[in-house]
């Protein structure tokens, strides 16, 4: 499922999460699985993941970022 952690988007469904990676190669790894639950909002600040939820709480879920490398396999053109 793809999630926007802008602050301000809501979660439309329960969500179990363990990691959230980025568009441009970084994760972030959750120490444990997360339930997100509908109307949570999901956002960072200074580099930490945190939950708003429905309630007003505001949970800081242990966790770190990491690096991630992919090897693409591109097919060439083919001429028609």
């Amino acid at each position: 499922m793809h999630l926007i952690a802008d602050g301000s988007t809501a979660a439309s469904r329960l969500v179990l999460v363990n990691e959230l990676e980025t568009d441009d190669g970084y994760a972030f790894e959750l120490t444990s699985p997360l339930f997100l639950a509908v109307g949570d909002r999901v956002s960072f600040e200074n580099s930490n993941l945190v939950v708003a939820r429905a309630n007003g709480e505001r949970l800081r879920p242990a966790s770190s970022w990491s690096t991630r490398c992919r090897i693409a396999y591109h097919r060439p053109a083919t001429a028609s």
